[in-house]
């Protein structure tokens, strides 16, 4: 028996650190959390120092007993959760549940972290380990008990007073505002013309183009020529200049341009958004595999440091391994004579002491790409060239100014250019913003003051002010970092539940407010205005930042927010539901006024008079009472009525009359989003309840080929494989060619492979977890089981996976979860 045992969270680095470690060291894992405040009122007493009340969370159960039985046989417990707040407190509920358990008996129990998974740091970590730290803990449990006094008390209100099943976090709620009122601006935008006046000009055949920046001695501003007959006017005086186009002043200049700092935890998130199309939340999956380890050939090694840190900083053993690469690889002029230095911009810093990197700058993209899967090796490719390039030289431009007279000394138009005259750090990586712009101009010719130069073209240019963008996912997390609502590392989750609650969508890439989500900003901006404060949330932030600084004490934190807050709970009982508004418009069916309300399905108009009035219509003017949600489109050849209705999900089809006590629905299919509802007509209608349609047989397994719509659009069905049918394909005339041709694209395009859980008992075939279109899923052959949304891809066990598996291959029989983790 191992005389060492270590304990860290997920059972990936487990496995790779037993390697490290070898035999004198049991290495188990905890697989995340294993407490929790018990999912009920009361779980925090309030009246006796805001004790908290833990429970064992039931899927770790068993994990946590495998480790308490370990430590009994052990001489020294070592404890090595992640490296911040939250590692910290698991290590201390870990160590807080050894000890209820009697299975340190005196032992020795350490707290060790490390900051990357190399052999070298591992083993310098072991040998090195400290005492928990108990502010750390305690933030961490500040946190989480305001997290639960914010919800437990805050939600119930919106049940009573919006809808069931509403939720307000502490930091979810000020970011859901941040959208909203970005979507309040855009809507309240009005444009404003404004015209610009250009000169096509050239010397030596070399063409370009200046733009008037001074009339008559006058700064021309965006804005300064708001109307055509403004610009007409400019026009009609500079065409009737006498003199033609002079250069009057030439400046040149040098320019440098820094390389971005290395990666933190918000930075990789938005630029993986920008460059790579990755959410955040799948980002951060990818970056914690490349940091617990993979099997690059020679033995598994963490490819990456921590990947939760506020720090911008590198090790000195790092940069002096990047410089020695810099000075191997490229030119002299590539490496700079002191290494840059970088400063943290964000509000609060994490407890990490460097920023992301690769734990070996010689361990190259192409060097381990085989080892990969394709979103891994992305990843690792953008955070290596991002580390490469923040210890090379800056880029240099020469740029060029030039004012040209025309019309008057006092008329001038601007010319800019610049040219890369040594690409420094631009030689490998170039940072992405959502703001970014390209450099002023291209190559203009060699303009000299003096030159007279040829008229060739004066025109102007309408433009209309825009509305600021809405948010997308790396502008949001971008906004969050600045404001200091929350932490690097709970930007995903803070994603996720927005989207999950549907009180945002995400269209074309940026977030939009649903009606849900504006009902509930508008509560909560008027009757909890403190609690959804960006000034209010970041002060939160700054001292829970004191707390695990040891300058504060936690309980009097918590026990200044609760006063404040639970009596605003106990004013706002009684307030007005919020989310109705009584229109000056009478009800055409009863005369009542009618009033704007939100409705399961969003904001709708409706009688005041309901229920006695039924008269209802959407916001864009259509009625929707109960004569007009129906439409009869015609028979079928035996007569039976093809009728077109409206319910809670949008317009259907359906074939024959409902009748009243039959258990057997008449046949129904949802109608198409892509067709128009005006086209819906008896044709239409009989080609939709046909469906599924078979196409043919498939020519190598002799099984049938069907379309059919589902709840994600058209798709193929042959053998129990689908295959989506792309817009350009029509699902009543796809032929049986098309529709193979289709599938068999399906079988070309590999899952990416998350994890490797082992293989099957029965037949030693590979069980992998994979990422597919609708999330992660279990694989094992032909055989796809979906994980519980409660579960998580590092969580999941191989146990776990055979039950779903088995559960999933029997047919007819719903899959079966594993045990899931009591909900708060």
């Amino acid at each position: 028996m191992a005389s060492n045992l270590l304990v860290v969270e997920s059972p990936a680095k487990a496995k790779t650190l037993k390697k490290y470690l070898g035999k004198d060291f049991e290495v188990l894992a905890s697989y995340g959390h294993v407490r929790d405040l018990i999912p009920k009122t009361g779980a925090i007493d309030v009246d006796n120092g805001y004790a908290m009340q833990y429970e064992t969370i039931a899927r770790n159960a068993k994990h946590v007993d495998a480790i308490a039985k370990a430590a009994a046989e052990a001489d020294v417990v070592y404890l090595a959760p992640d490296p911040d707040r939250e590692g910290e407190a698991i290590a201390w509920h870990l160590a807080e549940l050894l000890r209820a358990k009697r299975g340190l008996k005196n032992k020795p129990l350490k707290r060790v972290v490390f900051h990357e998974i190399t052999q070298s740091a591992v083993k310098e970590a072991v040998a090195n380990p400290r005492e928990i730290l108990l502010p750390l803990v305690n933030a961490q449990q500040a946190r989480r008990a305001l997290d639960y006094l914010v919800g437990f008390n805050l939600s119930p209100l919106l049940w009573r007073k919006i809808r069931p099943g509403l939720s307000a976090g502490r930091v979810q709620s000020p970011a859901l505002r941040l959208i909203v009122e970005r979507e309040l601006e855009i809507e309240a935008f009005r444009p404003q013309e404004y015209w610009t006046v250009h000169l096509d000009s050239q010397k030596n055949t070399l063409p370009f183009t200046a733009k008037l920046f001074q009339y008559h001695g006058k700064k021309v501003e965006q804005l300064t020529i708001g109307s055509e007959a403004e610009y007409r006017k400019i026009f009609d005086s500079l065409s009737d200049a006498k003199l033609p186009p002079k250069v009057v002043k030439v400046e040149r200049r040098g320019k440098q341009r820094y390389a971005a700092a290395p990666f933190t935890t918000s930075t990789l998130q938005q630029e993986a958004v920008r460059k790579l199309g990755m959410t955040s939340e799948r980002t951060m999956r990818l970056a914690q595999q490349l940091y617990e380890g993979i099997d690059i050939g020679g033995g598994t090694v963490g490819l990456i440091t921590y990947m939760r840190t506020d720090s911008v900083a590198l090790a000195n053993e790092a940069v002096a391994e990047i410089r020695g690469y810099i000075g191997d690889n490229f030119a002299p002029d590539y490496l700079p004579k002191t290494s840059p230095v970088y400063k943290s911009k964000t509000k609060n810093a994490q407890e990490a002491h460097e920023a992301i990197r690769p734990t070996g700058i010689a361990r190259t993209p192409d060097s381990v790409r085989e080892f990969l899967t394709v979103d891994q090796a992305r990843l690792y490719e953008m955070i290596w060239k991002r580390t490469l390039a923040s210890q090379m030289t800056p880029a240099r431009f020469d740029t060029v100014s030039v004012d040209i007279r025309l019309g008057g000394d006092t008329t001038l138009f601007r010319a800019s250019g610049q040219t890369l005259v040594f690409p420094g750090f631009i030689a490998v990586y170039q940072e992405d913003t959502d703001d970014s712009t390209e450099e002023d101009g291209g190559k203009l010719p060699p303009l000299e003051e003096g030159d007279v130069l040829p008229q060739d073209k004066l025109y102007g240019e309408q433009h209309f002010t825009q509305p600021p963008p809405r948010f997308s996912e790396a502008s949001l997390v971008k906004s969050l970092e600045e404001y200091g609502i929350g932490r690097p590392s709970t930007y995903a989750s803070i994603i996720s539940t927005l989207q999950a609650r549907e009180y945002v969508v995400l269209e074309k890439k940026r977030f939009q407010p649903t009606d849900v989500g504006r009902v509930v900003n508008r509560f909560l901006t008027d009757h909890f205005t403190r609690y959804v404060d960006y000034g209010f949330t970041a002060q939160m932030e700054d001292e829970l930042d004191e707390i695990s600084e040891g300058k504060r004490d936690w309980i009097p934190v918590l026990d200044e927010f609760w006063k404040g807050f639970h009596q605003l709970i106990g004013e706002k009982k009684d307030v007005d539901r919020p989310g109705t508004e009584i229109l000056e418009e009478a009800c055409p069916k009863c005369g009542k006024p009618l009033s704007k309300r939100l409705g399961k399905r969003g904001s709708f108009i409706g009688c005041t008079g309901y229920p006695e009035c039924d008269f209802t219509r959407n916001l864009s003017g259509e009625v929707e009472s109960a004569e007009d949600a129906r439409k009869e489109l015609g028979t079928n050849e035996e007569g039976t009525l093809i009728l077109l209705l409206r319910g809670p999900y949008g317009p259907y089809v359906q074939l024959g009359e409902a009748k009243e006590g039959d258990k057997k629905k008449p046949k129904r299919v949802s109608w198409p989003k892509e067709l128009p509802l005006e086209a819906a007509d008896l044709g239409m209608a009989l080609k939709l309840l046909a469906l599924p349609r078979e196409v043919g047989l498939h020519p190598e397994s002799g099984k049938k080929v069907v379309v059919n719509i589902g709840r994600f659009g058209p798709y193929i069905g042959h053998d129990g494989a689908f295959k989506s049918i792309p817009k350009t394909d029509s699902i009543f005339t796809i032929e049986l060619a098309r529709a193979v041709e289709l599938l068999a694209q399906k079988k070309d395009n590999a899952a990416t492979i998350l994890r490797d859980l082992g293989v099957h008992p029965d037949d030693q075939k590979p069980i992998e977890v994979c990422d597919g279109r609708y999330g992660p899923y279990v694989r094992h052959g032909k055989v796809n089981a979906t994980l519980p949304k409660d579960v998580t891809v590092d969580e999941l066990t191989l146990s776990q996976a055979l039950e779903l598996l088995a559960a999933k291959a029997a047919k007819g029989k719903p899959a079966k979860k594993p045990a899931r983790k009591a909900k708060a």
